[in-house]
């Protein structure tokens, strides 16, 4: 099983299965914060590529938030898990009130991050979405769909780590994905990372400067 460093190896790493998109001026990479700011940061820093961010919320199960019901997406795009909605015993109500908190902390992801700028024109663009792993793949199937409201010509998955079922699971939603392990006994994305502690709000803004300062 691979083991990471930290997400800034990850990102490393993941470059190498990306070399095919150095330079292509038509190509964007978006990370879903925060832990994929990181990953992503290394990825576009290595291909000389934009880097710009996709924000989504997880939509956690009430008695325990790190377990997925749903997803939250720019644009107001919302996935729920019914399978899982109905194991938890999850109530329309419960489900609401986690909407109605989660796009309010989106909100202010999107005003902090991207500090007065638009969001990136990716119409008839590749699209490289960048996330430090996928465990439910709720958060990054939710930034699917609301991406593809946005017409790019091509959208790619690219994760260090994800469940052996990752590309039967995206293999219909997008072009092409890219995932470094399908660990066997997989219960956790942090489980490939010595180091996985969260990523902050000004390591993301760090991040995102840095980018566009190599960008230029």
């Amino acid at each position: 099983m691979l083991i990471f460093e930290n997400r800034q190896e990850a990102g490393k790493e993941l470059v190498k299965s990306l070399q095919s998109f150095m330079d292509k001026k038509d190509t964007v990479i978006m990370a879903l914060p925060r832990g994929g700011v990181p990953v992503a940061y290394e990825v576009a820093k290595a291909l000389h590529l934009p880097l710009d961010v996709f924000i989504v919320r997880k939509l956690g199960v009430p008695s325990n938030r790190e377990l997925a019901i749903g997803a939250l997406a720019m644009g107001g795009t919302t996935i729920i898990d019914q399978t899982m909605v109905n194991n938890f015993g999850v109530s329309r109500l419960e489900i609401e009130d986690a909407i109605q908190k989660e796009k309010q902390e989106l909100n202010r992801r999107n005003d902090l991050y991207r500090e007065g700028r638009d969001f990136p024109d990716v119409h008839s663009k590749t699209v490289i979405l960048v996330d430090d792993g996928i465990a439910t793949g709720s958060t990054m199937k939710a930034a699917i769909w609301a991406l593809k409201e946005q017409n790019p010509s091509r959208i790619v998955v690219a994760v260090p780590v994800g469940p052996e079922t990752i590309y039967d699971d995206l293999a219909e939603m997008v072009d092409d994905v890219i995932c470094l392990g399908t660990p066997a006994y997989f219960y956790a994305v942090g489980q490939v990372y010595k180091q996985f502690s969260q990523t902050s709000d000004a390591e993301v803004l760090g991040f995102l400067k840095q980018a566009r300062e190599d960008f230029i």
